[in-house]
């Protein structure tokens, strides 16, 4: 046994922040809320902070077995809250710079697409923990065990029925900035005059939409699936005068994918997010749920932001 620093000692504190980013990009995967992801990682920091003792060889291992538990907890108790959701489900989007310059951080497109978030949230707690931490986090079966309470052999069996649902919606091409810039320009171009025909071009034939209001801003209650139906449906809008020009918007990366924050004329915030095979739109991801945007106010000019309802 090895003497650990006293409650509240520097070297307890500067361990886990040294931790801390790896712990959220995890409990981000895990539960698909940033908002509850940072109070997971919290939480595993009380814990940390009270240790008085203890024989911890690996404190990143440490640390993501008692995160892992934390969001298995908050993943159980969240599940009927999320069977009564209103609407299209997505999880919140995690907002980074998309520029010529600024490249993902290792793993972004692979592993934390909207479209694979949403493969994730429709597994079991147990089967989202074995595939994170092993297939997205490189965690032996042996630690994923000890981390779960599992024979080893069932978490490769929980990881491998995760695997085969989830491998589908990796994203199978790499975008460049060019193209995803292209792209969600003559996207919004189309959308906001109500050009159906141009809409149609820019999307793959099998293209999906889905909108989360969750039951606080206007929204598509359910998935809009093809290139024509997802066309009329950009039409009708324009014809009842809902694609007015945004008060403001900037280009960014959603989850890995190119994407547009806006803050709509009538004071909506939304992200947009697209997923994009081989030149052509294969899914749109919009987020108009306020509660799911809050982290983003920051990112708003202070003018635009008095502008945004709440």
């Amino acid at each position: 046994m090895i003497d650990a620093p006293e409650p509240g000692a520097p070297g307890l504190s500067n361990d886990f922040e040294s931790h801390r980013a790896h712990l959220t990009r995890l409990a981000y995967r895990m539960l698909g809320s940033i908002a509850e992801a940072e109070d997971a990682v919290q939480d595993g920091y009380l814990r940390w902070h009270g240790l008085e003792r203890a024989d911890i060889d690996n404190p990143r291992a440490f640390l993501c077995r008692v995160v892992t538990r934390l969001c298995l907890d908050r993943l159980r108790q969240s599940r009927t809250q999320r069977e009564r959701y209103v609407g299209v489900w997505l999880p919140e989007p995690l907002v980074e710079e998309w520029s010529v310059n600024a490249q993902p951080a290792a793993l972004t497109e692979q592993e934390v697409s909207t479209a694979l978030m949403m493969a994730l949230e429709r597994l079991s707690p147990l089967e989202r923990a074995a595939f994170i931490l092993h297939d997205v986090f490189d965690m032996a079966f042996d630690e994923v065990a000890t981390t779960l309470g599992r024979t080893e052999a069932s978490c490769r069996q929980l990881a491998s029925r995760a695997r085969n649902r989830v491998v589908a919606a990796k994203p199978r091409f790499t975008v460049d900035h060019q193209e995803g810039t292209r792209l969600t320009e003559a996207f919004f171009v189309a959308a906001r005059s109500g050009d159906a025909t141009g809409l149609q071009s820019l999307l793959a034939a099998t293209a999906t939409f889905h909108s989360d209001g969750g039951g606080r801003r206007r929204a598509a209650l359910r998935t809009i699936r093809g290139a024509d139906k997802i066309g009329r449906f950009y039409a009708g809008l324009a014809r009842k005068g809902a694609t007015v020009e945004p008060l403001w918007t900037r280009q960014v990366r959603i989850d890995g994918l190119p994407g547009l924050i806006s803050v709509e004329h009538d004071g909506t915030l939304q992200t947009t997010a697209f997923q994009l095979e081989a030149g052509r739109i294969q899914a749109i991801f919009m987020v108009r749920n306020p509660d799911k945007l809050r982290h983003l106010l920051a990112l708003l000019p202070e003018s635009v932001a008095r502008q945004v309802i709440h």
